[in-house]
């Protein structure tokens, strides 16, 4: 089981993250490309809260096509581009992380807010690690 924590020696995450996630003997690592806004057919969702629904779905089927399921995230790196859209991503994550880790067990993450991302209608795009039992 992947192990994730907050150790009391620094201050608590100041979001839905743990400071630390454990890959533990027996799981390889899967990295997955950060994942832009796209919907099945290949068109982009509007906004930056439907293009980081997009997201989260995708990584998803991304997961499952690998074998594993969003419990066996270890590392999350979110890009938005703008401080604008940072409402509708966050959103969409706490709606996210509710559903897919209800005890609260979040795993790693990060954040950065950039001016832009590979093109103009990219909001937002996620990378993710998970470990998946062998």
């Amino acid at each position: 089981m992947i192990r994730r924590w907050n150790p009391d020696t620094v201050a608590a995450p100041i979001g839905m993250y743990s400071h630390l996630a454990h890959v533990p003997p027996g799981h390889e690592l899967v990295v997955i490309s950060g994942q832009v806004g796209a919907l099945p057919d290949g068109s982009l969702a509007a906004d930056a809260e439907s293009q980081t629904e997009a997201v989260f779905a995708n990584l998803e089927r991304l997961l499952a096509a690998a074998g594993a399921e969003p419990r066996h995230l270890v590392k999350l790196f979110s890009m938005v581009a703008g401080t604008e859209h940072l409402p509708g991503f966050r959103a969409v994550v706490k709606r996210t992380f509710t559903r897919w880790f209800p005890n609260g067990d979040w795993p790693a993450q990060s954040l950065i807010v950039a001016a832009a991302l590979a093109s103009p209608d990219i909001l937002v795009e996620v990378e993710a690690m998970a470990a998946v039992p062998r």
